[in-house]
């Protein structure tokens, strides 16, 4: 056993030492108690519904907390649940003297793989365990207290135990046939002071149940979040590489899900850890949850009845239409007679896909099964579309007719809980899923789904743009669905009529953002991106920024009881790099681009600087509570001045940004020869300083510029004789904006004055004039009569945020308490 346990990983997985049991091991979350408790407090065992405790297995045989030592113990778990490997842990510590020292012999028998004979007796079971002992096997039963039997997967013996009380034996000398002999030990007839530990799947627990006694019932429930992170450092020699996978894996909500299961945390390290081989990171992954779940599934099919295929393929059919029927009418129980109406009663198959769920105390005693994981459920749903054969199944829930289109529409109109079903609708017909499935698993998928798929797609989204208007895509799960079924030409085939992404208020998580940049390099007629409140995320929102990972405290988990491995979390890139690298491939025809309410930084702009020097396409940038500052705007004016940036219209509002960077503007002003609009409004940190210093830019402007924008910029006037004098000496601005700024007469005065020019290209003049003497006023219809053409009004534009983001900005102006947009109060009226 022990040198089993240190078998490598198969799959070909990078070359290194072969690790040890101990530095691999992660403590499962399990439930214990004895089985009368269990059923009357929380129904049965596989219900999970009771009060779990996380329990190492130095707890399996030690006194409960009434001081009671269970003799018998079954543990109990869902294929790869991890009942082999906590039986592995169990033999080597008691190999090595650490655990369950009160047993001076522990045998533990392999059910599925060991070669049993049709008699035998006790002593003889004993002897062809160890083959190798030194001690008869007599001597060794004589004390029977010093004994641990295991029998791991005692479901595979495929015995009834169903057998007459006389028939059993009492001697472990005694000849019998192999089920009355293991039968006599369950009774306790046979060796009634050993201890027994015995692992199997829930759907067999019924029959067995009826044989014990005192027994305790130990049900693992798998990883818990911490034990999942756990897990993968513990899989990873290297730490940033675990942090890698770990964020891949916690970013993708359905997968972390399923790698509460043991082996699927397993799966995906394999296949992570695969993809890192020879790459850096994780953020070109082409493994899909569909990829990932289909490889799980031909694992756990290995040691199934393979011989026949025609009956795994008849059996899945039968499953995948329970699957399907359940997600209907929001189903996860199946009765026995359901189980047994649909030709799912195969012990050689059902076990891998279904658990046998115990009714509670005084219910009836009819078994009733779940599927291992809500999400394997609506992946067999999913596969009931596709599967190849007459087009209809029959079961014991009703005749559920295979029809695409009404999956699809019942999810378009309200089953949004259909969401996972229809993502691995898309994963599935993918081509290089069919080849697998059908290589791997023996499995036919019919690929006639693609072309219903295309069309709901690309219909769904023209139903919400209206007439006359661009064709967008507003919905986050249409990427999801594209990224699941990860096939180039699809993804073209599906948004090429589409022009527009429009996504608001979204958290968008490592793999949102996989998903994203994946079907973005691949639109080739995407010409505007609108972000709204959305947030991009890249590490596991509970964790710390430098937590360390704890190690288990088990005895000998390679360390001390409760040591940190402390070390250093590499860097991680700016939150926007998926999508700036995604946008500056060669076929992209972005335009314009706004990133509003997302809550970047300052690092974002190196990537942002750069997309503005690779992308001569893009031709308007806005940015809105972005919290740049004044080094984010320095950054972005380097991409401003390369010669390649074509940039036409820049909005940098509510960036926080100060006088301090204004010459870097004015630089940009002075160099760049494609710029005809900036906007600085709501950047109250300008000043009357910062304009000045612009206005230096402006006086020897390269570029077009018609249109500026200072709205609420806490300007007070004294930066109106600048202003003045760039109105004709400057480039033709058309469009000047000073609203909401508390200017003073003397200043709206040079103003006017400069309008009244012959040669004042201006058109529009942005002022507040709430709080306006009449002399003022008087001075603007002047102006009006002169200038005709002019227009002089509040121009401020005001792109109001939600709440979340209204909160982040220095002060909540433009709003009033319903919400509705108005210009702040605070202003006295201006004296002449």
């Amino acid at each position: 056993m022990v040198r089993e346990s240190h078998q490598n990983r198969e799959l070909g997985t990078c070359p290194r030492e072969i690790p040890s049991f101990h530095s691999h091991f992660t403590t499962l979350t399990i439930t214990r108690e004895p089985r009368s408790k269990h059923r009357a407090k929380d129904g049965a065992v596989g219900t999970s519904q009771g009060c779990a405790t996380t329990t190492i297995t130095t707890m399996l045989f030690e006194p409960d907390r009434d001081g009671q030592t269970p003799q018998v113990v079954v543990l109990v778990g869902a294929p790869g649940m991890g009942k082999t490997t906590m039986v592995r842990k169990v033999m080597v510590e008691w190999g090595e003297g650490t655990l369950h020292t009160h047993f001076d012999f522990v045998f533990c028998i392999d059910c599925k793989a060991i070669d049993l004979p049709m008699e035998a007796s006790m002593a003889d079971l004993v002897s062809q365990c160890c083959p190798g002992l030194q001690v008869p096997a007599g001597k060794i039963l004589d004390d029977q207290k010093k004994i641990l039997f295991i029998f791991d997967g005692f479901e595979a013996l495929g015995f009834s135990l169903v057998q007459p009380k006389a028939e059993l034996s009492s001697d472990p000398r005694e000849v019998k046939p192999l089920e009355l002999t293991l039968m006599s030990l369950l009774k306790k007839t046979l060796l009634p002071k050993a201890s027994l530990l015995i692992t199997m799947r829930p759907v067999a627990l019924g029959s067995l149940r009826q044989c014990l006694k005192g027994e305790y019932y130990v049900e693992i429930l798998g990883f818990s979040a911490a034990r999942r992170k756990e897990y993968f450092h513990r899989y990873f020699e290297n730490p940033n590489k675990a942090d890698m996978a770990f964020r891949f894996a916690r970013g993708n909500e359905i997968l972390y899900s399923l790698c509460v299961i043991p082996v699927m945390s397993w799966t995906t390290c394999t296949v992570l850890e695969q993809e890192l081989c020879g790459k850096k990171n994780l953020l070109e992954c082409s493994k899909t949850t569909t990829g990932m779940i289909m490889f799980y599934l031909s694992q756990i099919l290995k040691h199934g009845d393979r011989d026949n295929p025609q009956v795994l393929q008849q059996f899945l059919l039968q499953l995948c239409s329970l699957a399907a029927e359940g997600i209907w009418k929001h189903k996860v129980l199946f009765e026995e007679k359901e189980i047994k109406d649909c030709g799912l009663d195969q012990p050689g198959l059902l076990p891998f896909f279904l658990n046998e769920r115990i009714p509670r105390e005084g219910e009836d005693h009819e078994s009733v099964y779940a599927f291992t994981h809500l999400h394997l459920q609506e992946f067999f749903a999913a596969m009931f579309y596709v599967l190849e054969d007459d087009g209809e199944m029959d079961s014991s829930l009703g005749k559920l007719e295979k029809d695409v289109n009404k999956l699809l529409e019942s999810y378009n109109k309200s089953r949004k809980d259909l969401n996972v079903t229809v993502r691995f609708l898309f994963g599935l017909v993918s081509q290089k899923s069919i080849e697998y499935m059908d290589k791997t698993i023996g499995c036919r998928i019919s690929p006639r789904a693609r072309e219903e798929l295309l069309e709901w797609l690309q219909g769904r989204h023209r139903g919400v743009s209206h007439p006359g208007q661009a064709l967008k895509v507003s919905e986050m799960d249409t990427f999801h669905f594209l990224f699941e079924m990860n096939e180039k030409s699809f993804t073209e085939s599906a948004l090429g009529h589409f022009t527009d992404l429009d996504l608001q208020e979204t958290k968008l998580t490592l793999y949102d953002q996989m998903a994203l940049s994946f079907c973005i390099q691949h639109w080739t007629g995407l010409g505007c991106i609108t972000l709204k409140g959305c947030s991009f995320q890249w590490q596991d929102p509970e964790a710390e920024p430098d937590a360390s990972v704890p190690c288990s405290g088990i005895s000998g988990a390679g360390g001390r009881p409760g040591a940190l491995v402390v070390r250093r979390r590499e860097e991680l890139p700016c939150p926007i790099h998926l999508l700036c690298r995604a946008l500056r491939h060669r076929d992209s025809a972005l335009q314009v681009l706004r990133l509003q309410w997302c809550q970047l930084s300052e690092s974002c702009c190196a990537e942002l600087a750069a997309l503005l020097a690779e992308h001569p396409g893009l031709a308007r940038l806005e940015l809105a509570d972005s919290s740049l500052g004044d080094s984010g705007v320095r950054l972005l004016c380097e991409g401003l001045r390369t010669p390649g940036c074509r940039l036409r219209i820049l909005r940098l509002r509510y960036s926080r940004i100060t006088s301090a960077c204004c010459e870097d503007i004015a630089a940009v002003l002075s160099t760049n020869t494609c710029l005809e609009e900036l906007d600085l409004s709501f950047s109250e940190g300008l000043r009357d300083a910062g304009v000045e210093l612009l206005c230096e830019g402006l006086q020897n402007c390269a570029c077009p510029l018609q249109t500026l924008r200072l709205g609420s910029c806490q300007l007070l006037g004294t930066c109106c004789q600048a202003l003045t004098a760039s109105l004709l000496q400057g480039p033709r601005l058309t469009c000047l904006d000073l609203s909401d700024n508390e200017l003073g007469a003397h200043g709206i005065l040079q103003l006017c004055l400069q309008l009244r020019h012959p040669a004042c290209p201006l058109q529009s003049l942005g002022l507040s004039t709430d709080g306006f003497s009449q002399e003022l006023l008087q001075e603007l219809d002047a102006l009006r009569a002169l200038q005709p053409t002019l227009k002089i009004a509040n121009l401020l534009e005001h792109d109001v945020p939600q709440a979340g983001a209204m909160a982040r900005l220095p002060c909540n102006r433009g709003l009033l308490p319903e919400g509705r947009k108005s210009l702040p109060s605070f202003r006295t009226p201006p004296l002449l």
